[in-house]
């Protein structure tokens, strides 16, 4: 029993210095003149059918580096309501906003209302008061007082197989008139361990903003395997500042990026932006009378870059298809045949995706 438990103090303690390091950098470098929002906005808690106290998840949120969460328990569904019974829907909101309230994390106001499809689970954030939205016989009249509100709506996990057996995201009759009435405002691409790219292609065809969220109803370290480097699905929001204002009109204006385990997801001019602020190439250099130049690319984020190079040249120790760890660097010795003191190297991200099976093809530039 000792040496099991000195065995899971040490693997504890090696495990730490990961999760130490993703608070002390960023996920993301910010492009120039904006501001980066790490955001999660679906999660749950005992106040719906979570198993944490909403204190809980703001703590973590705290640890793992995000900067806004939403609190978003089911309006509808209350499991543990004989326990816990829960006549203010608004209460999970005001613990969470509470604990964080001399900490960095802002915590806003959500819910989910609870339906079959279709229409399917809705997010509403942004929201004024959650009780107002309560109308269990009514699929509609939560969303249309969420609009009421000012809130921005956006539909859960489309791709859920216990409402889509088949596991593909597509839109009924009610959605695409919800969309048309400027009622539902974005759509999931990601939740907890699932992407939809058909999801994807609803976001760009219906002007939709693309989120990526956990889901959580454990514990994020279990479900996202936190202290071993992992991370929770998040929402980044390329938004003028980090104020809730801001924030918001960012989001209804669909400026999103999504980060799914080493996947990087947004519709192409997004996703170039955060590209070129976290991807960079040195100037090239010769050694002696060689004609083969060594560059040096610097990946600035905590995700890896898979890349595949689509240019002429070729390379003297590596293929064209590479990776560069987080926060790392890589060098690359380029036959360029003759001196060169600008290099453009053009590159397929093959972790970034902008479409249906579409990955973001974009050029870099040597400084």
């Amino acid at each position: 029993m000792k040496k099991l438990t000195q065995k899971f103090i040490f693997l504890l303690l090696a495990a730490l210095p990961i999760w130490i390091s993703a608070q002390e950098k960023p996920f993301f470098k910010a492009p120039d003149g904006l501001s980066l929002v790490s955001t999660d906005l679906h999660i749950h808690t005992t106040f719906s059918d979570g198993s944490v106290w909403p204190n809980i998840r703001v703590e973590e949120a705290l640890k793992e580096g995000l900067d806004l969460i939403s609190i978003t328990d089911h309006l509808e569904y209350q499991p543990h309501r004989t326990d816990l019974p829960n006549p203010d829907r608004n209460r999970s909101f005001h613990i969470a906003e509470d604990t964080a309230k001399k900490s960095k994390l802002t915590v806003i106001r959500g819910a989910e209302i609870t339906r079959s499809m279709p229409p399917g689970h809705i997010n509403a954030v942004f929201i004024q008061d959650a009780n107002k939205l309560l109308f269990p016989d009514d699929p509609l009249a939560g969303i249309e007082e969420a609009n009421r509100q000012k809130g921005f709506v956006f539909w859960n996990h489309p791709n859920w197989e216990a409402q889509r057996k088949d596991g593909i995201a597509r839109l009924d009759p009610m959605h695409k008139n919800l969309i048309k009435k400027k009622l539902l405002h974005g759509i999931e691409v990601v939740n907890f361990d699932t992407m939809s790219e058909e999801a994807i292609e609803i976001a760009l065809e219906n002007g939709l903003t693309m989120l990526g969220t956990s889901d959580v109803h454990k514990l994020t370290a279990w479900d996202f395997d936190i202290p071993q480097g992992g991370h929770r699905p998040m929402t980044f929001v390329l938004s003028q500042d980090n104020s809730p204002q801001e924030i918001k009109k960012a989001l209804f204006a669909g400026k999103t990026v999504v980060w799914f385990k080493e996947l990087i997801i947004a519709k192409e001019k997004h996703l170039l932006q955060l590209l070129k602020a976290n991807l960079s190439a040195s100037s090239p250099s010769y050694e002696g009378d060689k004609l083969i130049a060594k560059v040096t690319l610097k990946n600035h984020s905590a995700n890896p870059i898979h890349l595949k190079y689509t240019g002429p040249f070729t390379f003297h120790q590596d293929a064209a298809i590479f990776k560069i760890e987080p926060y790392g660097e890589k060098d690359l010795d380029i036959k360029t045949l003759k001196v060169k003191s600008v290099i453009d190297l053009p590159f397929e991200l093959l972790n970034g995706i902008i479409g249906h099976k579409k990955n973001l093809n974009f050029t870099l530039k040597t400084q």
